[in-house]
């Protein structure tokens, strides 16, 4: 964006605090600069000539990207067009230091990856089963704090899955065609979830294209300030998926940053990047639209539903899981309360920011633990190892899954959960 532009932008606040409450960082210290309208603020002594220092770029970067404030704002202040102009500015400006930067390099030349992230998970399977945890757990946490959280929020791991097939014939007649992302960390970690997903279209009727060719869709590079970086792996996608009419994403994050193609990419790509996100869908979005047509069977279960905040506020969808799961037979759901706060995950967050990580996710698990429910669902792989892990610190045993993974069961007429 240009000065005017930011400028135009920045002036949309009035200063009102309708934020302060919704804020996660302003809920945890109540500093006006780790607020929307603080930061905001500082945005503004940036356009008008401050250079970015230590401390204002601290506030940005304990500035989570969680979006609540958008939601509760009534001037439409978009301030999740601000922080990610700002991010890359900070990241532009700002000298990090030689730990910071190995920290942020590391992150960004494995999680984008998924076939980097592939030929990890045999040694970091063989680490979870080793019981070497109480050795090296310590040793992290001097080393470096990021590293020490990214060993915590692995979630365990089996056996390398197998790869899904390029395409997945619809069950019964053909009710539609749909590409499906399949992610990067939600492909090696959590590869039930992609599965179920398949699953859970072709039983609703569609077939399933699955490219080969597809790979990151940029969207924690896009959310950390990596805009260039964001932009190669945005156009990877668009060709991977432009032969297909309908893309479904399983990953509240990822579905997030396509449908903002249309605003990253200019030039010759500037068409293709808005007719793809016009095609995107979140899959509850998808089959909420597309109605339904299995059979569903009972799941005797109390359901606690998360609302990963680049599905709530990053794309406004609510309603639509809400009411996959409540027509599920036997199926109880249960509100979380201070849902629209976030759980602290945040893409990268947890990793470059663990003490306000932990403490959100603390804050998670305690209002999780209240709704008493047997299961915990969340449409975001990053929720769901922090929201996890924030668990096992409690001694919680609450099972955690993806809305894909209930539906599937119910379709199948299974009850992991039993």
């Amino acid at each position: 964006m240009d000065p005017d532009e930011v400028g135009k932008l920045i002036d949309d606040c009035v200063h009102c605090g309708f934020c302060l409450p919704t804020c996660p960082t302003y809920v945890l210290w109540g500093e006006e600069m780790d607020s929307p309208r603080g930061r905001i603020n500082l945005m503004k002594q940036h356009l008008e000539g401050e250079p970015i220092g230590p401390a204002m770029a601290g506030h940005f970067d304990a500035c989570l990207g969680c979006m609540a404030c958008v939601t509760a704002c009534p001037s439409g202040v978009q301030y999740d067009k601000l922080i990610e102009h700002t991010r890359a500015e900070v990241e532009e400006q700002h000298p990090r230091t030689l730990r910071e930067k190995a920290l942020r390099e590391t992150i960004f030349m494995l999680f984008p990856y998924p076939e980097r992230l592939r030929l990890l998970r045999g040694p970091l399977r063989a680490y979870q089963r080793s019981g070497l945890e109480r050795w090296v757990r310590p040793v992290l946490e001097r080393l470096s704090p990021g590293l020490a959280a990214m060993e915590r929020l692995a979630p365990p791991l089996g056996r390398a899955p197998k790869r899904l097939p390029e395409y997945v014939r619809a069950r019964g007649t053909r009710r539609a065609t749909v590409g499906m992302l399949t992610g990067c960390v939600q492909r090696e970690f959590f590869p039930g979830v992609n599965a179920a997903t398949a699953r859970v279209l072709a039983l609703e009727g569609c077939d399933v294209v699955i490219p080969a060719a597809q790979g990151c869709c940029g969207a924690l590079s896009l959310h950390s300030g990596r805009a260039s970086e964001a932009r190669e792996f945005a156009r990877r996608t668009i060709e991977a998926f432009e032969a297909v009419d309908l893309i479904v994403v399983n990953s509240a994050g990822c579905g997030s940053a396509m449908k903002e193609y249309a605003t990253l990419l200019d030039g010759e790509w500037a068409e293709r990047a808005e007719a793809l996100s016009a095609r995107t869908r979140d899959l509850t979005e998808f089959l909420a639209e597309l109605g339904p047509r299995a059979t569903r069977h009972p799941l005797e279960i109390s359901v606690a539903y998360h609302d990963a905040c680049h599905l709530a506020h990053g794309q406004g969808i609510r309603r639509q899981p809400r009411d996959l799961l409540r027509a599920i037979p036997g199926l109880e759901l249960r509100e979380i309360e201070d849902g629209e706060i976030c759980c602290g995950s945040a893409g990268t967050y947890n990793l470059l920011q663990p003490e306000a990580a932990r403490d959100l996710g603390d804050r998670k698990a305690a209002n999780v633990h209240a709704t008493k429910a047997r299961l915990l669902v969340a449409a975001n792989p990053g929720c769901s190892m922090q929201i996890a892990t924030a668990l096992r610190r409690r001694g919680e045993d609450i099972a955690v899954a993806h809305p894909a993974e209930v539906l599937d069961a119910s379709l199948r007429g299974l009850n992991p959960w039993a």
